[in-house]
């Protein structure tokens, strides 16, 4: 009898011990929504000051509190900029990730090429655009749990045409090559088409080519005839549709078409991407 009150007792002090864990559960119990603020409304973007502080935007610590006191977890934070009106819906919206940092300097120079080239906003002839920014806290680095959105401030600023974000054909020519046209592989084109598929200068970062092309088969644009060093290809991610591109020889090509028809190709380095459109 002796040894059965020994186990109960066991038994109960166990149970006992289980409960306690049970009841300091590390639960979450709240945070504050933080604050966004900028150093300036009216950013000054001008060429020639591409190294000057462009804007600060600093936010508070939410301070995410668990019941054992305030979290030593990770934050992650979300700084996000959008025109006014998109609501931060837009396909061309900024964003970074930071992690633990409560603060991020642009100097003119990063924040001109984000408004020009990353959200590909349209600079000439030049004018002033209102942004709006908020930024969104989170715990941990690879998960967005126990999100907090800050208010949304605005500024405005008037970005200039930043450096292409592809280099642009050094001659300003540039053609298009490969068993996607009638010419098929060669370099240098010969004639009719070194006439038939070269490209028309639309400005100085935007070229144009309307061809016929007869389905299928791969191009790569080549901007000097007989050099293959100089070429631009395709991007992964890209379609015969469309995308990104940069100065490589490298694969892959641009994808042809999926039917025969005139079709004008576009190639703009300013914002380093192609669009191909049936007429």
């Amino acid at each position: 009898m002796k040894l059965i009150y020994q186990l109960f007792a066991m038994l109960l002090i166990f149970s006992l011990g289980a409960c306690e864990k049970i009841e300091n559960k590390n639960y979450l119990m709240d945070g504050t929504r933080p604050v966004l603020t900028g150093s300036s409304t009216a950013v000054r973007l001008q060429a020639g000051e591409e190294n000057n502080v462009a804007i600060r935007f600093s936010w508070t610590n939410p301070n995410y509190k668990f019941t054992t006191g305030i979290s030593s977890h990770d934050v992650k934070y979300k700084l996000e900029i959008d025109t006014l009106g998109a609501n931060f819906n837009s396909s061309k919206k900024y964003q970074a990730i930071f992690t633990n940092d409560l603060s991020k300097t642009y100097t003119v120079g990063e924040l001109n090429n984000i408004l020009g080239n990353t959200m590909r906003l349209q600079l000439d002839p030049r004018r002033s655009y209102t942004f709006q920014a908020r930024i969104t806290s989170s715990l941990g680095v690879g998960t967005d749990a126990v999100p907090l959105q800050s208010d949304i401030i605005t500024f405005t600023a008037s970005p200039f045409p930043p450096p292409p974000k592809v280099e642009v054909p050094a001659n300003g020519t540039l053609w298009a090559t490969g068993d996607a046209f009638a010419s098929s592989w060669q370099n240098p084109l010969p004639a009719p088409f070194s006439t038939t598929q070269q490209f028309t200068r639309i400005s100085t970062t935007k070229y144009e080519l309307t061809v016929n092309m007869p389905s299928g088969g791969n191009y790569k644009l080549i901007q000097t005839q007989g050099d293959w060093g100089s070429q631009y290809h395709m991007l992964p991610g890209g379609t015969w549709a469309g995308g990104e591109l940069e100065k490589r020889d490298a694969d892959p090509g641009f994808p042809g078409p999926p039917s025969p028809g005139n079709y004008k190709i576009t190639v703009d380095f300013q914002l380093g991407i192609f669009s191909v459109v049936k007429l």
